[in-house]
């Protein structure tokens, strides 16, 4: 039996994705499992093992495709359409994803299907190119369970998908590995979205406070400039007790720094997911979008927000900068003090 998942959306979707395909092959041993996700994305996903072929398309961004990126997406579309698959999976919700479930002619192909509110209905060409149309399991559920649900049926497996997965044996040391020595948090204060940013100056005294509960800190962030200074802010006037990763480390290297780590703060991030995959307690800070939806899946954590007794669908018309905002210091705080209280 050959499977293939297609989902070409951002880094952390492919992590949430790892469940699925876990309890695909708990259900199905010796099925082949195909991925495919966006060009950049798969590092992520070292850390599954279920995996047996990993394929990758360009990003879909204007401005950043070349031909060459041209040129291996056709490679990659021939390579699905010339391999038989017995079940083919979207999972993007995505017209580039649909592209490449419906070349590999499956025997089931499979696709979501929304009804509005819920998303962008299905057009009639594409519930034509597939044989089976998933309408139901979505709603206000984790990203997690949307992924599983739309395939849970299909293969009759449980209802409850199992944690996301980043195993051990695929970690690797990290340059600052030998400069860690005994327990230390990790702050992931970095995002690329405004609606998810909080004030740095609060962060850095989430630093301060860490520092007084742990040795040492580590400031995770991503390779963007802005990023590496940013973590740099953090670092200061701690007399080397805060490390940086300045953006150098690999998926596998990071997942090895929170696999040690006593403790996990940050936002919604790829960064998030991987401490989730990886089991390291967390708490997290949330402005958009829902928590309920993409908040750490299966791991001890505590998730802080601002306004949390207000009916969803009212918050979520709230600008996500400002239910950042309002997310005080003292709240943060007092989840890291709960969180720990509940390791001890």
């Amino acid at each position: 039996m050959r499977i293939l998942f297609t989902k070409l959306l951002h880094i952390g979707d492919n992590l949430l994705l790892t469940p699925t395909l876990v309890a695909t092959k708990e259900k199905f041993p010796q099925a082949e499992i195909w991925v495919a996700v966006r060009r950049g994305t798969e590092g992520i996903l070292a850390g599954c093992p279920e995996i047996d072929r990993l394929v990758t398309t360009a990003r879909p961004e204007e401005g950043r495709r070349t031909w060459g990126d041209f040129r291996a997406d056709l490679a990659t579309l021939a390579l699905i359409a010339s391999t038989r698959f017995d079940y083919a999976f979207e999972l993007g919700d995505n017209n580039r994803g649909r592209i490449l479930t419906a070349a590999s002619r499956a025997k089931i192909r499979c696709t979501n299907s929304y009804e509005r509110p819920e998303g962008i209905p299905l057009s009639g060409s594409w519930k034509k190119r597939f044989n089976r149309l998933v309408t139901t399991g979505h709603g206000p559920v984790h990203q997690v369970l949307r992924d599983y649900n739309a395939v849970r049926d299909t293969l009759t497996m449980p209802e409850d998908p199992p944690p996301m997965r980043f195993v051990r044996k695929a970690m690797r040391p990290s340059p600052i590995t030998g400069a860690l020595r005994g327990p230390y948090a990790v702050v992931h204060a970095a995002t690329r979205w405004a609606s998810k940013s909080w004030p740095l100056d609060r962060w850095k005294q989430v630093v301060a406070d860490l520092l007084t509960r742990f040795p040492q800190v580590v400031i995770s962030c991503g390779p963007n400039q802005r990023e590496i200074a940013e973590a740099a802010q953090l670092c200061e006037g701690f007399q080397g007790n805060v490390l940086s990763t300045e953006g150098k480390l690999s998926w596998a290297e990071l997942a090895s720094v929170l696999g040690s780590a006593s403790l996990f703060v940050g936002v919604d991030t790829a960064a998030m997911h991987l401490a989730a995959a990886v089991q390291c307690p967390s708490v997290i800070l949330f402005g958009h979008p829902p928590a309920y939806q993409f908040r750490p899946w299966k791991c001890p954590h505590r998730i802080v927000r601002s306004k949390d007794s207000m009916v969803e669908t009212d918050r979520y018309q709230l600008p996500g900068e400002q239910l950042m905002q309002e997310i005080s210091l003292s709240m943060v705080t007092e989840a890291m003090e709960s969180m720990l209280a509940k390791q001890a």
